[in-house]
């Protein structure tokens, strides 16, 4: 199963899918991380993450870049944090952004379950430098691969999941 979170910063979409992926059966869970730490404020947002999924048993495997070269078990249950951060790595700090939808088909075979987070940055009405606009628009594009792949999409609003696409994953409704 795929399934992809998306919601804006802050809502609670990290935290609804940390409580999904541990409802999901296996015992292999891996926290992806995509994040680096630049400042003060990155390592607080790191912390915060750790803090919030300590002791849900996840193995946490740091990947800023190249995503195709994490090494993920066979059907294992994987969390990818976050799709923005991982495309923002491979476009400013010399990776390749082409990688990032191929790494996540690859990475769906591999996976019983798949979770991605991804932001919705897509909605503030503001112009941005060109590389910036660059950036939004390659998101909006693995956004959009993303859905297709997953069987579930869900934005988080306010912390209350709202399906788009199939159902809202829920412990009666997860496959075993």
């Amino acid at each position: 199963m795929i399934v992809l979170v998306t919601g804006g910063s802050g809502c609670g979409k990290s935290t609804w899918a940390e409580n999904l992926i541990s409802l999901l059966p296996g015992k292999n869970r891996i926290y992806i991380a995509t994040m680096q730490v630049y400042d003060a404020e990155s390592e607080k947002r790191v912390a915060r993450h750790r803090a919030q999924r300590a002791g849900m048993g996840f193995a946490t495997l740091e990947r800023p870049m190249d995503l195709a070269g994490a090494e993920v078990a066979a059907g294992s249950t994987v969390l990818l944090e976050d799709l923005p951060n991982l495309l923002a790595n491979e476009m400013f700090d010399g990776g390749s952004p082409d990688r990032i939808v191929p790494a996540i088909q690859d990475l769906s075979v591999r996976c019983a379950h798949l979770i991605l987070v991804t932001n919705d940055v897509f909605r503030d009405g503001i112009r941005y430098p060109d590389s910036t606009e660059g950036y939004i628009k390659y998101l909006a594009r693995i956004n959009r691969d993303a859905a297709a792949l997953a069987d579930h999409v869900t934005e988080v609003v306010y912390s209350i999941p709202v399906p788009l696409k199939g159902s809202v994953p829920c412990a009666s409704s997860l496959p075993s």
